[in-house]
């Protein structure tokens, strides 16, 4: 079956927005020791520049999703990427790391608006028998944008400063703005009036509890540190609790207690991410310090793993309309995993094809893994729930990648202090990179169970 023009102009909003934000993030990686030599700034510090982004967008996936849900998704999008583009272009100006970081955050709000709403657009517009093709496409448009923003950033930084990264996501998001505004059309039909009830107040023990895991973890081993990420852990019990009481919840429980799918799934999602993301930011600072290669050079190496994604997650997509997700996926996991203990054992003279090839097995195992999974989680729950589905699959990617960056920056906080990168020495720097990958590593074999375990897609039902 063909597809409208209509439908192509969607597909190609989506994409393009899923590739502005994830080249912003895998960029900003490699212009990370350009960002701590400019303002000074200790290991644990820096990591906020990264972890900014995420806490926010991790914060506002859950409400914005229920929020798309009851006003519509479409409008909820373009803003987001009104938001995002401005934030980037507040980025390029940020005076101190106080504020880059802040202005992260913003953007990360952003970020969240157009993540939420993003698959639940395409899911919307595509028959089922399509859904794992579409969506295989908009999840190689992320890893494009992940493939060349190591590469473009490297080159951006070395050649005229990291600010250059946001000017260009600043222009990119100007012509992302009105293709959005111009193509992707209206919502066509929304909950009445009378029926948009949601109850926040749950939402601020979500948020609070995020933000204390996420600070406590930076304050490790002070007391303070762990009394705060205790805390964040009791707030986000008292969020589930709280949504599963509520008549108008932000967040449906329901749709993990009482459907397999899709909650296995979404802790598969949670799983993965938590023990992937944090490999580019590693290995960024691993080429450049402990391999002294330049930022250009090493964002040519870093590029191999999202080409790998980019290029094998469309055919995994499509896959998945014909078999079960759960075994691509569960293969894709398990090759995560052992890549992520061979990364284990990276010293200061491991060659170059060794890094490459790592990195390259990596992007294959990720690519089948993400495409199938997404596809069983937005076709195991009803339409009218899209937007919860997509919030949901968002949220578990962005609080993966957060907790990825919180198991770093633990090492970091634990070895290094208050010492930034490039004055620890290359043992102490390879010994919190090997604990953290192990760590990594555990967490994957982990996460094979949820996958595999998950149950079958009906696709006749759907």
């Amino acid at each position: 079956m063909s597809w409208t023009q209509q439908q192509r102009s969607i597909l190609g909003v989506v994409a393009i927005t899923s590739f502005m934000a994830t080249f912003l993030i895998s960029s900003v990686n490699i212009a990370l020791p350009a960002i701590e030599a400019e303002f000074d700034l200790d290991a644990v510090t820096l990591s906020w520049v990264v972890t900014s982004f995420l806490l926010s967008t991790a914060m506002f996936l859950l409400p914005v999703g229920r929020w798309g849900d009851l006003t519509g998704i479409r409008r909820l999008f373009k803003w987001g990427v009104v938001l995002f583009t401005l934030a980037s272009l507040l980025c390029s100006f940020a005076g101190s790391g106080f504020w880059l970081i802040v202005f992260r955050f913003v953007q990360g709000i952003g970020g969240a608006l157009t993540s939420t709403t993003g698959p639940a657009i395409l899911v919307s517009s595509f028959s089922p028998q399509n859904r794992g093709r579409v969506l295989g496409i908009s999840v190689a448009a992320v890893y494009i944008g992940l493939a060349m923003g190591p590469f473009a950033g490297g080159f951006l930084t070395q050649l005229m400063g990291w600010r250059s990264i946001f000017w260009v996501s600043s222009a990119l998001g100007g012509l992302t703005i009105l293709s959005a505004f111009l193509f992707l059309g209206s919502d066509l039909a929304v909950v009445a009036k009378e029926e948009r009830k949601i109850d926040l107040k749950g939402t601020l023990f979500y948020m609070v509890g995020l933000l204390a895991l996420v600070y406590g973890s930076a304050r490790i081993p002070d007391p303070l540190g762990w009394l705060l990420m205790g805390g964040g852990a009791l707030a986000l019990l008292a969020f589930w609790l709280f949504e599963s009481r509520s008549g108008w919840p932000v967040f449906n429980t329901q749709l993990f207690t009482r459907n397999r799918l899709f909650a296995f799934s979404n802790l598969a999602a949670l799983i993965n991410y938590s023990a992937t993301f944090a490999i580019v930011f590693l290995l960024s600072l691993y080429l450049q310090k402990i391999q002294s290669f330049s930022p250009r050079q090493a964002g040519s190496i870093l590029i191999a793993q999202p080409v790998m994604m980019a290029l094998f997650s469309p055919f995994a997509g499509w896959l998945s309309d014909r078999v079960q997700p759960r075994y691509l996926a569960s293969m894709g996991m398990s090759m995560c995993s052992i890549g992520l203990v061979a990364f284990a054992f990276l010293s200061q003279t491991s060659p170059v094809w060794l890094i490459v090839a790592l990195l390259v097995w990596q992007g294959l195992g990720f690519a089948f893994f993400s495409s199938p999974n997404m596809n069983t989680i937005m076709s195991s729950v009803e339409k009218s729930q899209y937007g919860q589905a997509s919030g949901s699959a968002a949220t578990m990617r962005v609080v993966g990648q957060m907790v990825s960056m919180i198991v770093a920056t633990l090492f970091f906080s634990w070895l290094f202090g208050a010492q930034k990168v490039d004055e620890v020495q290359a043992p102490l720097f390879l010994k919190a990179m090997r604990w953290a990958f192990l760590s990594f590593s555990a967490i994957g074999i982990a996460g094979i169970y949820f996958s595999f375990n998950r149950g079958r897609i009906n696709r006749s039902e759907n």
